[in-house]
């Protein structure tokens, strides 16, 4: 089975957060960036279908130079090789358009992806790429099984789960739940030095066209001051609701 894991680098999620350039652009001064949480799932659960059926991963990123230490972690994991383009990535479209003409020139049984990243939350990526592609797509998936030529998914759905037989090659939108946390592989000394002799090809990017640009930044409003009050003093309570808080 050939798989193609596509990941991103985001800012680890304790990173203090701020802009620069008049809030146009982030500032990444300082900031620790690790592989997108919804992208290592998927990673996971590739790689526990690699060792089942002796397939291949390969993954895939769009991106500059600084994005490389966050693939030879995937490399380290136990991907078998890695592909990184040349670019840095302007919006969700170049992005997906990208991964989209390297797909069409190699031939993949599934290809999984998070859902969404969490720095920009965009959620569009791998739906661009199955409608590039012209592939069957599921999203928010937190279970897969494959059974020959046909995948066996479990997704999240308003109020419950929802299972979904999908025939081979697809696009598959992952999340929490596709794998046990518990699941999630940290890379050992060995894994370490064999990612640093594994393939991780550079290509340049085949299109410069971008339909969006960031205008700017906000960082949400902080949190106001807190008053605590006695659990017996119900009227204090009641008093604040209704002249401060003015709730009642």
């Amino acid at each position: 089975m050939n798989i193609l894991v596509c990941i991103s680098s985001v800012p680890d999620t304790t990173s203090k957060i701020n802009f620069t350039d008049n809030n146009t652009k982030f500032d990444s001064n300082g900031i620790q960036f690790v592989i997108n949480p919804y992208d290592e799932f998927g990673l996971t659960r590739a790689m526990i279908l690699k060792e089942s059926t002796d397939g291949k991963v390969t993954v895939i990123t769009v991106g500059d130079t600084t994005v490389e230490p966050v693939m030879r972690k995937a490399l380290a994991i136990g991907a078998n090789d890695a592909v990184r383009i040349n670019m840095v990535p302007v919006d969700s479209y170049s992005v997906a358009l990208e991964i989209s003409n390297y797909i069409k020139q190699n031939n993949f049984d599934i290809i999984i992806a998070g859902r969404e990243s969490i720095d920009y939350n965009g959620g569009a990526v791998p739906a661009m790429i199955a409608e590039m592609t012209d592939l069957p797509f599921v999203n928010a998936c937190i279970g897969l099984e494959i059974d020959g030529d046909n995948a066996k998914l479990v997704r999240e759905i308003d109020g419950g789960k929802e299972m979904i037989s999908c025939s081979l090659p697809m696009v598959l939108g992952g999340q929490k739940g596709l794998v046990l946390e518990s699941d999630l592989r940290i890379p050992n000394m060995r894994g370490i030095m064999q990612s640093r002799t594994k393939p991780l090809s550079v290509l340049e990017p085949t299109s410069s066209n971008t339909y969006s640009s960031t205008v700017s930044f906000a960082k949400p409003e902080e949190k106001g001051s807190c008053k605590l009050v006695d659990a017996s003093n119900v009227p204090e309570l009641v008093n604040l609701l209704h002249n401060e808080a003015k709730v009642i």
